[in-house]
């Protein structure tokens, strides 16, 4: 499955346009009325260099002036905020040599001041009752709220059945690294199942966005699903990845977030964004440092659990310290000491039980 790129630009011009603001319901009046409109979103110095003609207005915003501004043939200039109609009846003059995929005269004109000007700039197509938004060279149709919580719906369960094999995946490799046994592949599993976790629950970000407040349910399916992928994802990078520093992991995190769906599924090109080693394949055998399942234990701070991992740097050192031990580390006093012991025994058991069961 690929998914599409995420554009925090056109996501901040869907959020405006968004079910539950002024501006959409403007937007909804003018579709109503049978009307067509072309809305530049931003009164910069820039916006009003490509602008003739037309009156000054400064006046607030509201969804019945813009509908009944909309009568008019020329363009309507919003503040960037929408919280004001600046000018209406306004000719734009875009340079003409911008390319163009349009064949209307108002969304030729829309792409092209959207290309020149990193402004959202909204059409509504009087004869199709379309409303379509332009920015930096992106177009986007705003479709019937029905028809995205559906595509909302379908992802959701994609997320779900992913965040199932995520699970099984993950608990396989803490029972391996209770054994000693974790090689490359194992480790590049997780992480890719995470990243396409992670990507999927972007996509579905961006129909949160696009509903607006009709997308409050699918937010908290959302959240509920994704819940701990995050930090389980870095702190996987970090038992393994050879600089294990929060400031180098978020780096190869973004270098896995690059890859296209079907590089992501290489597992030799995420174990090379790793730097993990190779000598024997995917089978070279690796271990772990322990940040991941310290980070399980209850009520253990982080900066405590990192002290640990620093002091005796592998996972299988930490599981054969003593009591005396852990005490010496700073911040973990014998209660605290008993607990590491006591929580890293829970979860290896549990581990291999559900590995094995």
């Amino acid at each position: 499955m690929q998914m599409p790129p995420r554009n925090e630009a056109m996501l901040a011009a869907l959020r405006l346009v968004a079910p539950g603001t002024p501006l959409r319901e403007g937007l909804d009046r003018i579709l109503h009325a049978r009307m067509g409109a072309l809305i530049v979103v931003g009164d910069t110095p820039e916006v009003l260099n490509v602008c003739s003609g037309g009156f000054l207005l400064d006046a607030e915003f509201s969804p019945q002036r813009l509908s009944e501004l909309a009568k008019m043939d020329g363009a309507i200039i919003l503040a960037g905020d929408c919280s004001r109609i600046a000018r209406a009846n306004v000719h734009l003059v875009p340079d003409p040599n911008i390319v163009t995929s349009e064949t209307g005269t108002r969304h030729r004109t829309a792409e092209r001041v959207a290309r020149q000007i990193d402004v959202p700039v909204i059409t509504v197509s009087e004869d199709m009752a379309v409303v379509a938004i332009h920015r930096s060279g992106l177009n986007r149709t705003l479709e019937p709220i029905p028809r995205v919580l559906a595509r909302a719906d379908q992802a959701l369960q994609i997320l779900e059945r992913y965040k199932t094999r995520l699970a099984s995946v993950s608990t396989a490799l803490s029972a391996l690294e209770v054994e000693d046994l974790v090689t490359v592949r194992d480790v590049t599993t997780v992480l890719q199942r995470a990243e396409m976790v992670r990507r999927i629950a972007e996509e579905i970000r961006g129909y949160v966005v696009e509903l607006g407040s009709d997308g409050r349910l699918v937010l908290l399916q959302l959240e509920e699903l994704f819940m701990g992928v995050s930090d389980d994802r870095r702190l996987v990078a970090r038992d393994y990845f050879v600089d294990g520093s929060d400031e180098h992991v978020h780096e190869v995190m973004d270098g896995l977030g690059m890859l296209t769906t079907d590089r992501i599924l290489d597992l030799e090109l995420v174990a090379e964004i790793l730097r993990l080693p190779l000598e024997s394949g995917l089978d070279t055998v690796l271990q772990p440092r322990g940040y991941r399942l310290l980070h399980k234990i209850p009520r253990l701070p982080d900066p405590v659990a990192d002290r640990v991992v620093e002091r005796f740097g592998t996972l299988h050192k930490i599981l054969r310290a003593s009591v005396a031990d852990l005490v010496e580390v700073e911040g973990v006093g014998e209660a605290r000491a008993r607990a590491i012991k006591d929580g890293l025994a829970r979860l290896a058991e549990s581990s291999i039980l559900e590995r094995y069961a």
